[in-house]
């Protein structure tokens, strides 16, 4: 996986988000045979009112807070398209071919064949749309910096607020997360460079 794919795919995943990274989509081409069109960075999905329980002392617990850049939907089952660069945060344009989200739309079955296309045109249109079934549809760049014109259509999150999240995150619930081993490519090494640097004793209060 992608190094910053699997960053993004970290955040995603800690705010409430089930994700699918590099999903392929193919087209039959008029010659016959097929290719592959691209693949979608990272499709995310989350339910309404999706949150974690924060194991805390003595038994009380607490619901983890979605960072505010999301704003994650509280009333509607979401999912996010999103494009990932390790430059510019910026949608290409096979992502945006309405043959590529129609594809997907309908593979992940987000709205019924029938509405697929005006969800798609509307999607293209705002960067986000809501379905009749009342799933919300948003397109996202994350990349390290700004593209060099103004764009609309997709909302812009940059890979460094993406990374002091997890690294606040590591900081806010250390004392929980130092006791566990993640599997994760991107979050569990950030996690093994924390118990390392810090020796999974002291923490952040040393």
């Amino acid at each position: 996986m992608d190094n910053a794919v699997a960053i993004v795919e970290a955040y995603l995943y800690i705010n409430g988000y089930f994700t699918v990274t590099e999903y392929p989509v193919i087209e039959a081409v008029e010659e016959g045979g097929y290719r592959m069109v691209t693949d979608l960075d990272v499709l995310a999905l989350r339910f309404p009112g999706a949150g974690r329980l924060i194991p805390g002392k003595r038994g009380l617990e607490t619901i983890f807070a979605t960072d505010q850049k999301l704003a994650c939907s509280t009333d509607h089952t979401e999912m996010i398209v999103a494009e990932v660069k390790e430059g510019r945060a910026e949608i290409n344009q096979n992502a945006k071919d309405p043959i590529v989200l129609r594809t997907m739309l309908t593979r992940f079955g987000c709205c019924p064949a029938s509405d697929v296309d005006q969800v798609v045109r509307s999607l293209l249109r705002t960067g986000e749309t809501t379905t009749q079934a009342g799933h919300r549809i948003r397109l996202m760049a994350f990349g390290s910096i700004m593209p060099e014109k103004k764009t609309k259509g997709y909302k812009i999150i940059l890979l460094k607020h993406v990374v002091r999240f997890l690294q606040e995150y590591l900081k806010e619930h250390w004392d929980i997360l130092r006791h566990g081993q993640f599997k994760h490519p991107a979050f569990g090494f950030l996690v093994t460079l924390e118990k390392a640097l810090y020796d999974g004793k002291i923490g952040y209060e040393r």
